[in-house]
């Protein structure tokens, strides 16, 4: 899996739980499947390549994500 499951924060602030990387079922792009830690607790997907990507904030580049804490997988992996 390209990234750990566990919890994340995004640049703006709030927390998220990553569950998994999941493959769209039309066109194999890999999805991130996560849930907010905040208001309704949605789930959610975002594209991988998005999750990873970097955001200009006050002029620097950071992290869209940041790793806070990793936690095991909660599906069976291979």
């Amino acid at each position: 899996m390209p990234i750990q499951p566990g919890l994340y924060q995004h640049y703006k602030g709030p927390q998220y739980r990553v569950f998994s990387v999941a493959r769209h079922s039309e066109t194999e792009e890999e999805v991130v499947f996560y849930q907010a830690l905040y208001g309704d607790y949605g789930f959610w997907v975002r594209p991988l390549s998005m999750f990873l990507e970097s955001v200009e904030v006050d002029g620097e580049q950071v992290p869209r994500f940041a790793l806070v804490q990793a936690e095991p997988s909660v599906f069976p992996q291979p």
